[in-house]
């Protein structure tokens, strides 16, 4: 009885805490329900920062919206929408029948089993349940490691949708874009727009990794978005084409009005050709801001047909020209990188619109390099080389054997390397892997059977002569390495480029064999000729030498000797008179007179008329003249006395960025830094350093070489000015921000 009685007890003691429970569940209950309806209200006004397809009425709007985030309602899940199916009738109205208790992303490691148990689902392990789950998440973390942010940041009894969550996040991983909460950004309203956001994104993809808009109609691509988005239907290649135009004219107008604040413009124009040996001509535009900031944008890309020559090089730069809105005076010089038909392009481009011509740097530095390596000997030992890497990359025993003696001397990272006729920084890198791997070729050689019976060995002069060569011809690669540099982008590095080159090779070939020496002194030879080293003359009138002394870290021209030195000085302060006798009222921006330069009106005396000036001690100039002269300073103009003033300013190391420098002493010398601006807005190459000099063909280049020519120009035109552009304005937004917090 007293058993029965302790059962009874204790079977009300549980049926009583049950009770309790179903009380504090129910209160609960009510409590979710009542707080549920304002985050689903929450849900339905948040908004996503994207792009929208629809087209603006007005050419700001269309700005603010490529170049500006919009916002937009965003788009609710497939889970959001059945939990609300499932909490509303059919008259829209909420009811109370059910509420989703997986509030919390713990609940996707977990399955409920009743009221007081859960089943973690990668164990399979049993734990209980008392309406939280810290212990559920503590034992994800203890147990296997998993740290996601999104548990330790939601609290359980946020809503968490899987699909908000994944939209809203992918948007942010792909585009970096400023808080929804900018209240300068244009707001458009939107009823899909997590189908216009993957439209777009799918545009952007196109320019930004230089695709072909084919892309949507490949299987694998189609395969991908079905299953990251069942629901979205793909667009068709004229339907993205029509929605690229539209970039496209939206960009270009913005680039438009960037152009018209250049002081002056450098057009560099590359000719290439597209993997169906199509011809094509990029033209670009070069210039410094009034930030001293280095611009490059691409203007216009254009087919050249074979039975066009290339006489109409200066027509067809000056039809873009006209085409963005800017006279051929805006325009300092062109630059191109191909030699053919360029007399008569250069004389055109003088005479008709009185634009200098200049060559790439890296298009004549190859013709150097060419000109040196033609030596028969030195070919026949190239040849030779080369029959040797083609033997080891078409014979596959051969490398494995030649991998394993690599293994043994721990030299796997070493392979070797067959250079290309178009890019002679790869004949010293395959030069220089043999010379590495020298032994172990030879003893591959000889253990193969069919080794001496298929490739010639290099005899030992041969390799002696590669060993030779190497020397100088790294020393050329060190001056590549050196142009690469970001603060050497501008041609005022050239000229002491170009001198230390020919000095140090000089020196190597002392010593070398008359081989050696041969081949130094056609690349010397070409390099004096090109540049004209030797030719006083042409020196002063290349704008690379001009652009080199106005470089604060070269400007004390070494390489000139000390009477053509006085001779550059002159021409400079020539220059600066008539460029700013004759300057036109809209270039006078940029220029700020020396508020300093007035001098003091002396007073009248017996020795002195009355608008004699005096000197700083109050005494009349012309008794000091008496003593030493007129003083030179007081007659000279204010732009000369900066000049002589910037002068004698120290030199900067050779780590300074010129363009830095002239943005914080700008003030100091307004005469010579407007000169500054238009020579060194000048590049030493036509594309990047980094393409020009580069050992294999860049992705840019591989990609754009299967476009299609219908729609290229677009989207190199995209893939080059859309960030360059958002950049500019966020650093211009930068900048009047630290301005306004500095007032």
């Amino acid at each position: 009885m007293e058993v029965c009685a302790e059962v009874k007890t204790d079977m009300e003691d549980v049926s009583s805490k049950r009770v309790s429970e179903f009380l504090q569940k129910c209160v609960k209950l009510e409590d979710n329900e009542r707080d549920a309806q304002p985050k689903e209200e929450i849900i339905e006004v948040q908004t996503l920062p994207i792009l929208t397809p629809s087209y603006p009425q007005t050419v700001q709007e269309e700005i603010s919206m490529v170049f500006n985030t919009c916002a937009m309602p965003a788009n609710l899940g497939p889970c959001t929408r059945r939990r609300r199916e499932k909490g509303s009738g059919h008259d829209g109205t909420s009811t109370s029948l059910y509420v989703d208790r997986r509030k919390s992303k713990v609940w996707n490691y977990y399955t409920k089993l009743g009221d007081a148990y859960v089943e973690c689902n990668v164990c399979k392990k049993q734990l209980s349940f008392h309406n939280s789950t810290t212990t559920m998440r503590e034992h994800l973390v203890r147990k296997h490691s998993i740290r996601d942010t999104l548990l330790s940041q939601l609290k359980d009894d946020q809503i968490a949708d899987p699909d908000y969550i994944a939209q809203e996040n992918a948007i942010k991983r792909a585009r970096q874009l400023t808080p929804e909460n900018n209240n300068q950004y244009h707001t458009v309203p939107c009823t899909e727009p997590r189908t216009d956001v993957i439209l777009e994104l799918v545009l952007e993809m196109i320019f930004r990794d230089l695709h072909p808009l084919s892309v949507v109609k490949d299987k694998g691509f189609g395969l991908l978005i079905g299953y990251l988005e069942p629901s979205f239907i793909l667009p068709s290649p004229m339907q993205l084409s029509s929605m690229l135009w539209h970039r496209y004219n939206v960009v270009k107008q913005h680039l438009e009005h960037y152009l018209q604040t250049a002081q002056s413009i450098v057009i560099c124009a590359e000719f290439w050709l597209s993997q169906s040996n199509q011809t094509y001509l990029t033209i670009m535009a070069n210039f410094i801001d009034g930030e001293w900031r280095r611009a490059r944008c691409i203007l216009e890309t254009q087919q050249v047909h074979e039975n066009k020559t290339e006489s109409n090089l200066g027509d067809r730069l000056y039809s873009v020209l006209t085409d963005f809105g800017l006279s051929n005076k805006s325009v300092f010089c062109v630059m191109h990188d191909s030699l053919q038909d360029m007399e008569m392009n250069s004389s055109q481009l003088k005479c008709v619109y009185g634009w200098t011509s200049l060559c790439c740097a890296a298009h004549l530095l190859h013709l150097c390099v060419k000109a040196g390596l033609e030596v028969e000997q030195v070919q026949e030992a190239l040849n030779a080389a080369r029959s040797i890497v083609c033997y080891f990359q078409q014979d596959a025993k051969a490398t494995c054997s030649l991998n394993s003696k690599l293994e043994a001397i721990n030299k796997t990272k070493l392979k070797l390397v067959m250079d290309t006729g178009a890019r002679w920084v790869t004949t010293i890198e395959m030069c220089e892997c043999l010379l590495d791997l020298k032994w172990a070729i030879m003893s591959v050689l000889e253990e193969h059977p069919k080794g001496t019976a298929v490739v010639q060995n290099l005899a030992d002069h041969q390799w002696k002569l590669l060993q030779d060569l190497v020397p100088v011809m790294r020393t050329l690669k060190i001056a590549t390495s050196f142009l690469r540099e970001e603060q050497n982008f501008s041609i005022s590095s050239l000229m002491p480029c170009i001198h230390g080159i020919v000095t140090a090779i000089g020196q190597q070939s002392e010593e070398a064999s008359g081989i050696i020496k041969t081949v130094v002194n056609n690349i010397r030879l070409e390099l004096t000729q090109r540049w004209g080293i030797l030719d006083d003359e042409k020196l002063l009138e290349s704008p690379a030498v001009v652009a080199s002394f106005l470089d604060p870290r070269f400007k004390e021209m070494r390489f000139l000797s000390p009477s053509l030195r006085s001779e550059l000085h002159k021409k400079i302060k020539s220059m600066l008179s008539q460029f700013f006798n004759h300057q036109s009222p809209m270039s006078t921006q940029f220029w700020v007179p020396n508020s300093d330069y007035k001098a003091e009106v002396g007073e009248a005396g017996n020795q002195l008329s009355a608008h004699k000036e005096r000197g700083p001690s109050g005494q009349s100039q012309s008794m000091y003249d008496i003593l030493l002269g007129k003083d030179p300073t007081e007659s000279m103009p204010e732009i000369h006395q900066q000049l002589e003033n910037y002068i004698v300013e120290p030199l900067c190391k050779r780590s300074t960025n010129p363009l830095d420098w002239w943005k914080n002493n700008e003030h100091r010398f307004p005469s010579v830094a407007r000169l500054a601006r238009q020579y060194l807005a000048i590049p030493a190459t036509v594309v990047p350093p980094d393409q020009a000099f580069a050992a294999s063909e860049s992705a840019l280049e591989h990609r754009r070489g299967v476009l299609a020519p219908e729609n290229l120009d677009q989207i190199l035109f995209l893939h080059q000015n859309f960030d360059f552009l958002e950049s500019m304005r966020n650093s211009n937004e930068n900048l009047t921000k630290t301005v306004h917090n500095q007032f």
